[in-house]
């Protein structure tokens, strides 16, 4: 099933998709950085939300 673009957060919540807009929109909100931060992140451990915040806090 495709992705409701309507929707706030993401349908998979464990993945972020930087590739979709209204996603990084909400992973940069969540996590209060920018989105180079948040790029930066996900190029050093990957999509996975969790690691993502666990670097973004580290």
């Amino acid at each position: 099933m495709a992705d409701n673009k309507n929707l706030r957060s993401p349908q998979d919540a464990s993945r972020i998709a930087m590739s979709e807009d209204y996603e990084v929109e909400y992973w940069t909100d969540k996590f209060g950085v920018s989105r180079d931060r948040l790029q930066a992140a996900v190029d050093a451990v990957g999509n996975g939300a969790a690691a993502v915040e666990k670097h973004l806090k580290g």
